[in-house]
């Protein structure tokens, strides 16, 4: 609920950043970010040895799981950071983003943890391959218990 709010601060400061000629940029929240760069660090750690275009099996419920989960909801946070920002805060963060990799950081991982076949778990019954639900033709419950 709190980070649609926190663009409004930046929004303030805005006329201050008109005057340089240097390609500016501006850092979302300072404490996402560092938790972020953190998270970045570990999971580079995690899939070092996977190639793009090889998947991880990240096995439910370990410590793995564990950080992966939290590296997409940092960026899930992140996302909705710039979707509250208006279009010139949206440029200046997202030269941040440039300066530091991290998008393309997101990327590389979201290739190596992406499963090849994304087919919903659940009981095994004769469909035909038209009828088969996926990650992407279902709507995912994200809620916590």
């Amino acid at each position: 609920r709190l980070m649609p709010e926190l663009p409004k601060f930046d929004d303030e400061d805005l006329k201050s950043y008109g005057d340089e000629e240097e390609e500016l940029a501006l850092s979302p929240p300072a404490a996402l970010m560092s938790i972020l760069a953190t998270q970045e660090l570990l999971l580079e750690n995690i899939l070092e040895c996977i190639p793009v275009g090889k998947f991880a099996v990240i096995e439910p419920l370990s410590d793995e799981f564990c950080l992966v989960l939290g590296y997409l909801l940092t960026w899930k946070l992140t996302l909705a950071f710039f979707k509250a920002a208006s279009s010139q805060l949206r440029v200046l963060y997202s030269q941040y983003l440039r300066r530091t990799k991290s998008l393309n950081k997101l990327l590389y991982h979201l290739f190596r943890l992406m499963p090849e076949n994304p087919v919903l778990p659940g009981p095994a019954s004769e469909v035909s391959n038209k009828d088969t639900k996926t990650f992407f033709t279902e709507e995912l419950r994200l809620d916590v218990k």
